[in-house]
């Protein structure tokens, strides 16, 4: 997470330009004079850390590269709703395989910084750019929910593949984009003692006046999570009750002998399902990357430390650490215990048991498009290639 490297020396950021050299420093071996003004060279929560990220990365590593897999190697999951399920996959992935290796470093030797200024802009740049695409990601998604769900004849048009390619590409290029102004406010620092910089002193952190990192960090908090959030709330409230008012609406037909339409029942259900996985997966994505923008707030915030707010600080820092890579990990887990499609052809890559390009019968596909949440009928079968939701369709072809 970007903002370990700066949370081991928050407390010099603010004082080292005003730093004097005393006599007490004279006195002090280097490795004295680094810890006494850079910390200890070790986290001392280390080992729990790294306990506790191993573990989410076997997890993590192994559920998003299955996602993958399934998404990419099988087109009945080529839909609208899986790309961006794909895409938050890479996204996870990326924090996964490049992220936690360098933060796991860093707390194993906060200093000095071995991989120079390009090191660590590419660092900051990592996890600024995941950071804004998860949540685009997730917004794009609800817009497509809410879409296919209340307006479900503009869906038809609007919720399509190549629609969704599209979003996808310009969401992580903006993700890049506003990536470019934190990542230019940090690099590398070194520490000076007798008029002369020590390299075993660097580290990757804050270089730019602070003011400017608060202003950058308030203004991505406010844009990138308070009002994507917001947003996502109003998109789930405006679902939620469109589908009640459909529940009332079939009651009410069942009652008078009026329900013709069976498979516009069928659709609706799978619109249900869906969505309540998709809410699932928008609460936990929201409790998870709610401690690392606290982290940051409280950062940006708080200008004269008391000892009861660092403290509460380290705590938060190091939960924020933690669910920053759990939301990594939770996904995968939420499509296996909520989607019955997911399910089986996870359970198909990971024992390898059937061909290359699962490719289940025409029954096979009726009796799990019935419970399934994130499915589209087989190019072939009669599906609208194009078209996100095509349960009807789905269900018309797969008969018997």
């Amino acid at each position: 997470m970007v903002e370990n490297a700066d949370g081991y020396c928050r407390e010099s950021d603010t004082d080292w330009r005003h730093h004097r050299v005393t006599l007490e420093d004279l006195c002090l071996s280097q490795e004295e004079f680094l810890r006494r003004h850079l910390g200890p060279r070790r986290s001392p929560v280390f080992l729990p850390v790294c306990v506790s990220f191993l573990l989410i990365f076997l997890v993590g590593a192994v559920g998003n590269a299955l996602t993958c897999a399934v998404i990419a190697g099988n087109k009945v999951m080529h839909t609208p709703t899986n790309y961006y399920l794909f895409s938050l996959a890479v996204s996870d992935l990326l924090v996964l395989l490049l992220g936690m290796p360098l933060e796991l470093y860093e707390m194993w030797s906060n200093y000095p910084f071995l991989f120079g200024q390009w090191g660590c802009h590419f660092k900051t740049f990592l996890f600024e750019t995941v950071c804004f695409a998860s949540i685009l990601n997730v917004t794009a998604l609800s817009v497509e929910r809410y879409v296919a769900v209340v307006h479900p004849l503009r869906a038809k048009y609007v919720v399509t593949r190549a629609h969704a390619k599209r979003v996808i590409l310009a969401l992580w290029a903006a993700s890049m984009l506003c990536a470019v102004p934190n990542t230019s406010l940090h690099g590398i620092r070194l520490e000076s003692r007798f008029g002369h910089q020590l390299p075993e002193s660097a580290t990757c952190t804050l270089i730019k006046p602070t003011w400017i990192y608060n202003l950058v960090i308030q203004v991505t908090t406010g844009v990138f999570f308070l009002l994507p959030m917001l947003t996502i709330s109003v998109l789930y409230l405006l679902i939620g009750l469109q589908l009640r008012r459909e529940k009332m609406m079939r009651v009410i037909e069942a009652k008078s002998g009026l329900d013709r339409n069976g498979y516009s029942s069928t659709q609706k259900v799978r619109h249900r399902q869906v969505t309540k996985m998709l809410c699932v997966l928008v609460v936990v994505f929201g409790i998870c990357w709610a401690p690392f923008h606290a982290d940051r707030l409280m950062w940006s915030f708080i200008k004269e430390w008391t000892e009861s707010q660092k403290h509460m600080f380290e705590c938060v820092h190091i939960l924020s650490g933690v669910f920053f890579y759990l939301s990594s990990v939770v996904n995968p887990i939420l499509y296996n215990l909520m989607s019955t499609r997911f399910r089986e052809m996870f359970r198909e890559v990971a024992c390898r048991r059937g061909r290359r390009g699962y490719s289940p019968s025409v029954t096979r596909v009726t009796r799990l498009t019935l419970r399934s949440t994130v499915c589209e009928a087989p190019p072939g079968l009669g599906a609208l290639g194009s078209e996100g939701e095509d349960g009807p369709r789905e269900q018309e072809t797969a008969a018997p």
